[in-house]
């Protein structure tokens, strides 16, 4: 039954970071990608110690797009271009690498004495080939210019594309699709079957697509073409992702992205040799490069 609108199941690696973990689903074994999707990771929820918080140092991206999105927290967002702004639950930030950026992500000082909160969404998109090294840039869309559509008990903001006939402010680059799906005991919405590739996960409570309950922190790759409904029983939070599917294989080591092996090998040259550009106010520390990563892509 449920082999007729469902392609695949992914299956999360989890990550104790001290404090918190994070669940990441893509890049995976089994697929690599969703659309433009090409790193799909869960912070959290958490509670962190009274005068702790997080403090990701400064490093580098390249031929990517990163998008943060909180349910719940702050963090504090500083980058090579001069930008330095808190991002607060239901806003985006959309940081272009391009061709090359540097950023850090910490916990604004006046949430660490009390123990900061962290809950939310990171994910980072490949760029189209003709767009891997344009110009980095940054910007910061505000909760309230988000479209919201309400269902049946059910509220979606619209993240970035087109959804449900309205369409978000944010920029995109190939054809995407991102939505936060808000939903309330017994509370339905339609899942159109309008994009190429599309997945859907459970974040937060409990849901179920046509029957099949959703296990939390995994990625459920639909069927193209197929109309699905998504319900709640108890409530809860559902993210849904996707867009057009690429024609050529992206490759992801560490923090780097893209379609040329020989262009991520370049970019851990230039960091060790410290050729990227510095945050301004953070640049006493940064992130080596791991000999074992992470975050790496499957052939």
């Amino acid at each position: 039954m449920f082999d007729d609108f469902l392609l695949r199941t992914l299956q999360p690696s989890s990550h104790d970071l001290g404090g918190f973990k994070v669940h990441r689903t893509l890049p995976n074994k089994e697929r690599t990608m969703v659309g433009p999707f090409i790193f799909f990771d869960q912070m959290g929820p958490a509670q962190l110690q009274p005068g702790s918080g997080i403090d990701v140092r400064p490093h580098p991206h390249i031929n990517l797009a990163t998008v943060t999105y909180l349910f719940d927290g702050a963090i504090g967002h500083r980058d090579s271009l001069g930008s330095d702004l808190v991002i607060e639950p239901g806003a985006v930030n959309l940081m272009t690498a391009g061709h090359g950026i540097v950023h850090s992500e910490r916990s604004p000082g006046e949430t660490r004495p009390q123990g900061p909160v962290l809950s939310g969404i990171q994910t980072w998109l490949a760029l189209p080939e003709a767009q891997e090294e344009i110009d980095p840039s940054f910007e910061h869309v505000p909760a309230e210019a988000l479209p919201e559509i309400e269902g049946q008990g059910a509220t979606a903001r619209i993240i970035m594309g087109e959804l449900w006939g309205q369409r978000a402010p944010t920029t995109t680059y190939a054809g995407t699709i991102y939505a936060d799906i808000a939903l309330e005991p017994g509370g339905s919405i339609p899942i159109d079957a309008a994009a190429e590739e599309r997945a859907v996960y459970c974040a937060l409570g409990e849901a179920s697509l046509e029957g099949m309950t959703l296990e939390p922190q995994r990625l459920y790759i639909l069927k193209p073409g197929i109309a699905t409904t998504l319900r709640s029983e108890a409530g809860g939070r559902v993210m849904l992702c996707g867009g057009d599917a690429f024609t050529t294989p992206r490759h992801v080591w560490w923090n780097f992205v893209s379609s040329r092996r020989e262009r991520i090998e370049e970019a851990k040259r230039a960091w060790r040799a410290r050729e990227f550009p510095t945050v301004p106010g953070d640049d006493a520390e940064r992130i080596e490069i791991p000999e074992i990563p992470k975050t790496v892509s499957y052939p």
